[in-house]
């Protein structure tokens, strides 16, 4: 493991050869998402989108209780209104900054992801959990509604009849049910989440980088098209990497039975 890189008091990156490590670090809040914490979390992000040694990333906090409570209503109740729509764009930037992310992105959740902390998670491509997870979008029960990708992304992982049920009720969810209802992916034994969503990551990392990025820039967008709209995408994202030296050297190791040494372009 590399050395941690700090960006501000709340949020570091620590690299594990091409995985990059996100780590959420405000333990005396539960990681509560400050207008703070979100300025630091879109740097983060920022440097690792701009990184070409970057193949994957994960999501972690430094919390024992919680992956992150949500937004911090603490400080959130302390504004005005106007300043409310004020930092309204650079929150929505802070979520935006980990959904955007051109490489495989996993959150790796333990004991409370609640609203915001579950969004955060939603913005990656694969959760993992381990059994003390508690996840959900309690925002309608103190009268606001899931903000930060919430009502869009949950329906595209749970339906949508699904997503209503759980947002309409602010009901929490558990690790077994969340798993269940395909709330979370990956379910492993309490203390395990990180550990997994490492290795995880770096199953993935071993892959083409160009690869990696254009089949997520195919996923992403081809969601919500219809068939011959998100062929048409694939086959866009196909010609980014077909005539690349990735491919080129994919090819070569597959026929001389070597591990690929990808060029990353």
């Amino acid at each position: 493991m590399g050395e941690e890189q700090r960006f501000g008091e709340w949020v570091a990156v620590r690299r594990h050869g091409h995985v990059a490590e996100l780590v959420l670090d405000r333990p005396k809040a539960m990681n509560a998402v400050s207008v703070e914490l979100g300025r630091q979390l879109a740097a983060a992000t920022g440097a690792l989108a701009a990184d070409p040694s970057v193949r994957a990333v994960v999501l972690t906090s430094t919390h024992e209780r919680a992956f992150c409570v949500g937004a911090d209503l603490k400080e959130r109740n302390s504004l005005t209104d106007a300043e409310l729509a004020r930092h309204r764009p650079q929150s929505r930037a802070a979520y935006n900054s980990v959904l955007d992310l051109p490489v495989p992105a996993i959150a790796a959740v333990h004991g409370y992801a609640l609203g915001g902390g579950y969004e955060l998670a939603l913005s990656c491509d694969v959760i993992v959990a381990d059994a003390t997870a508690v996840v959900g979008l309690p925002e309608v029960s103190v009268g606001v509604i899931p903000g930060g990708g919430g009502t869009q992304l949950l329906p595209r992982r749970v339906g949508a009849a699904r997503a209503a049920e759980l947002v309409f009720t602010a009901r929490r969810v558990a690790a077994a049910e969340a798993k269940e209802l395909g709330m979370v992916d990956v379910l492993v034994p309490a203390g395990e989440d990180r550990t997994e969503a490492l290795a995880l990551a770096a199953r993935m990392a071993a892959n083409s980088p160009v690869g990696l990025r254009a089949a997520k820039r195919a996923l992403r967008l081809g969601h919500g098209l219809d068939l011959a709209a998100g062929l048409e995408v694939e086959e866009a994202a196909w010609r980014t990497v077909a005539f690349s030296g990735d491919r080129a050297e994919g090819v070569a190791a597959f026929n001389e039975k070597r591990t690929p040494q990808w060029p990353g372009e």
